[in-house]
């Protein structure tokens, strides 16, 4: 049974973390988490099912480099033919929804929480949390920071060591601290990796 900071904490109102039932959830996720991040990269249906338990929703296609850590993982709903390299955090206090074939690169931080101005409130213990979406398609560079509320559309690239603070659009370069749209993707990209692509698959035939 829910308790009133578990609802709380789920409509992005102010929660306690310390809630009898929060607390046990979040110790299940970690048990799977240390089962996962223990098992050989060979063990892929072990890890495919760990994940299946872990998150809200996994699609076929997804691979996880360790360490993998996460808060509750039932609040992260991830799409088809994900990628996430080494040391992932995805801190789903407030849901996390990944698209059809995202890229992470190493490190990469979805932080879902956040924590009162106010000193003082902020130290009497409550805090909120609020959603992150990242649309299809969509690759962060290493070591990138996603920070509660952000909406990045589907295409588009950050680049590594970005911090994203607002919303990004579809089919942009983003870059910097606080993360800014770069320039748009063109059709010259698709020309340039189209091209790429044709010669690669040239030369291996």
């Amino acid at each position: 049974m829910s308790s009133i900071d578990h609802d709380r904490m789920v409509a992005g109102q102010l929660y306690r973390a310390d809630a009898a039932d929060l607390a046990r959830q979040r110790r299940q996720a970690r048990q799977l988490t240390v089962q996962f991040n223990a098992l050989a990269t060979t063990e892929e249906t072990k890890r495919a099912a760990l994940l299946q338990q872990l998150f809200g929703a996994i699609g076929t296609g997804g691979y996880i480099e360790p360490n993998l850590r996460v808060d509750y993982g039932v609040n992260i709903h991830i799409g088809q033919n994900f990628y996430a390299n080494y040391d992932p955090i995805m801190l789903d206090v407030a849901p996390i929804t990944i698209g059809d074939n995202v890229l992470f690169g190493p490190r990469v931080s979805l932080l879902t929480p956040g924590h009162p101005l106010d000193a003082d409130i902020r130290n009497s213990g409550v805090e909120y949390a609020q959603p992150i979406t990242i649309g299809n398609n969509v690759w962060l560079g290493g070591e990138v920071t996603v920070l509660p509320g952000v909406t990045i559309g589907e295409n588009t690239i950050v680049g590594a060591g970005s911090v994203v603070t607002k919303d990004l659009p579809d089919s942009v370069i983003a870059v910097g601290n606080p993360a800014h749209v770069l320039r748009p993707l063109t059709g010259a990209d698709y020309d340039r990796w189209v091209q790429a692509k044709a010669e690669y698959d040239a030369a291996i035939k």
